[in-house]
């Protein structure tokens, strides 16, 4: 079992590690940039997280110019999302 005092040093160290997160989203991101993918956190978290991550790294890295418009966020959805299945039934 793990202690209360563990548990909830895990916990602030979560919330800091998420503010930190939020603060370079923020600059890096245009705001409709950031009302999109805070849109796409409510439907697939997983999604988001990745996204966020990718951003985070690559403008550390230069690889990206903030802030990051609308458009751009799209196309890094797109090519990070899963393609989506498609199924064929036929009725015998």
């Amino acid at each position: 079992m793990s202690s209360p005092d563990h548990d909830e040093s895990d916990h602030v160290r979560d919330a800091e590690i998420s503010a930190q997160k939020e603060l370079i989203l923020k600059q890096i991101l245009s705001s409709e940039a950031r009302l999109r993918l805070n849109n796409v956190k409510m439907v697939k978290s997983e999604l988001a997280n990745s996204v966020e991550n990718y951003l985070i790294n690559a403008a550390s890295q230069g690889q990206i110019k903030p802030p990051v418009s609308d458009d751009q966020l799209k196309q890094i959805l797109l090519s990070l999302q899963q393609p989506k299945r498609d199924f064929k039934i036929t009725r015998r």
